[in-house]
């Protein structure tokens, strides 16, 4: 395989893959690294009710369709961490945790990890009265009782949406107080089906092979507090994978890439796509949409570049 490529994607959930896809279309030669598993956080969702043209698909199932896809156009994928990206000259030089590669530009697609809570069984039950996103799995859980785990903006919203479906929204906050906008704390408050317990950190996910009760601690008084539900949505952050483009590129304070709906960054060739960009909404479809607009912007940047050595 060769070790210089016209575009190198970095990330293969639907963000990067689709981005590999068009960049192949183009006619571009395309080296896609992933260090983890083909596929990102939505192959690891059993169902997906949300994305246009099927009313319920395993998320795995979409992205080996996409996976095959790209590798008949004729993709290089290499699983590898990427290490560093300098630019030199016109071109890029990739390290990874194995090797060093070069291309014309580069499309960043790592994505985002839901920040775990980090109680035993946790990974064990996604799927199975795990979830980190209401958006894609609430619906799921309609006429019973759920429980969000969280404080912030996002636990509300996610209260919010499940109100409208599920008979009881448990609130667990391991704080005194909330820290989302007013505007969301009154909704909440206001909700009849929705309540809030203050100063409960989780110790147990109760279940055999479903999840069925969630088992917490009074963080003052040190009582056990059991939650019973059939869902535990955890909201308590997400972390973007883009530690090794600092320098590189412009990071927000939250440690994703800045960048519009152009998906341009700070660093001229440098495109980026998916969730580990700045942007308000993302799902399976937002992701595809990003990658399909960093690679027509970074096959028209290959093309500027060729067009003047």
């Amino acid at each position: 395989m060769s070790d210089k490529f016209d575009v190198i994607v970095i990330g293969a959930g639907p963000a990067g893959m689709t981005a590999a896809l068009n960049c192949l279309r183009a006619g571009k030669s395309v080296l896609v690294l992933e260090g983890e598993s083909f596929g990102g956080q939505i192959a690891l969702s059993p169902r997906v009710e949300n994305f246009p043209s099927y009313r319920n698909v395993a998320g795995a199932e979409i992205m080996d369709k996409l996976y095959e896809q790209i590798t008949e156009w004729g993709a290089q994928t290499e699983f590898e961490n990427a290490q560093s990206v300098v630019k030199d000259g016109d071109l890029f030089v990739i390290t990874t945790d194995y090797a060093q590669y070069r291309c014309t530009s580069v499309i960043i697609a790592t994505g985002c990890k839901h920040r775990r809570i980090g109680v035993e069984r946790e990974e064990e039950l996604v799927g199975s009265g795990v979830s980190y996103c209401a958006l894609c799995d609430g619906a799921f859980y309609s006429g019973e009782d759920v429980a969000v785990i969280g404080d912030a903006n996002t636990a509300l919203q996610y209260a919010l949406l499940l109100a409208g479906y599920c008979k009881r929204v448990h609130i667990c906050a391991l704080f005194d107080k909330l820290f989302a906008d007013k505007a969301l704390i009154d909704l909440v408050m206001a909700k009849d089906n929705v309540d809030v317990t203050y100063n409960i950190s989780l110790k147990e996910f109760i279940g055999e092979d479903e999840l069925s009760a969630l088992r917490f601690e009074n963080t003052l008084t040190h009582a056990e507090h059991v939650v019973e539900c059939k869902c535990a949505f955890i909201c308590v952050g997400q972390i973007p994978q883009n530690e090794p483009f600092r320098g590189l590129v412009e990071l927000d304070g939250k440690g994703y890439i800045v960048a519009d709906e152009s998906c341009t960054t700070s660093c001229e060739g440098v495109f980026v796509a998916g969730d580990c960009r700045t942007k308000k909404i993302r799902q399976l479809t937002t992701a595809a949409a990003d990658g399909t607009v960093a690679a027509y912007a970074a096959c028209a940047y290959v093309d500027s570049v060729t067009a003047k050595r």
